[in-house]
């Protein structure tokens, strides 16, 4: 089952799932602003253990991702990791994550973060209807996106925070050319990249 330490409220729970291929800065702000702006008892960072979405590409495996969110997460109140979708063998799907959480405390609501560009494609997600039924989502604009997203039957809240234009694919755009990350992810993401060699040519 998934461990969320603490006791804590019961405000409940935030989840920002995704590749994390590597985590950089937009993730923390777009994690710590919704704890902050729902007043969440904690956010989760959800790597994919197999992305279903992402297989055009080659992706760093899950366990390094997994250490990588970690890293990330280090030291930031109100951020923890969940290894729920590492664990469960078979495509990740966000519905089963959400399901594993409500089981494991009921009393706790479940917030899922999205994007404006994800939260248009849940409709195409695996199991949406009862991903929409267990739990609500927190919409962030991403820079340049289009105008709110309407999902017919959501407990939608659109969260008013103008993100940082960082993506991964360029950051792993970056480690490949011999630039420097620092800043933009965290001390122990970088250590993490250099260690393991991750996206050199």
């Amino acid at each position: 089952m998934t461990s969320v330490t603490g006791e804590g409220g019961n405000r409940g729970i935030g989840v920002l799932g995704g590749t994390f291929d590597p985590p950089h800065i937009g993730h923390l702000r777009a994690a710590v602003m919704v704890r902050h702006a729902l007043e969440l008892d904690v956010v989760l960072l959800v790597p994919n253990g197999d992305p279903w979405q992402k297989r055009v590409r080659a992706v760093t495996p899950a366990p390094i991702r997994l250490e990588m969110a970690r890293a990330a997460a280090l030291g930031v109140p109100g951020l923890e990791v969940s290894d729920a979708e590492v664990r469960r063998e078979g495509p990740s799907y966000t519905v089963d994550t959400v399901a594993e959480l409500r089981a494991e405390r009921p009393d706790r609501p479940v917030t899922v973060i999205l994007g404006t560009d994800a939260a248009a494609l849940v409709p195409t997600w695996e199991r949406p209807d009862e991903l929409l039924a267990q739990a609500r989502l927190a919409v962030v604009a991403r820079p340049g996106a289009p105008g709110p997203v309407v999902l017919p039957g959501a407990d939608l809240v659109h969260v008013d925070l103008e993100q940082l234009d960082v993506s991964s694919s360029r950051l792993r755009a970056d480690v490949a050319a011999g630039h420097p990350i620092d800043v933009l992810v965290a001390p122990g993401v970088i250590d993490v990249i250099g260690r393991r060699r991750l996206y050199r040519p």
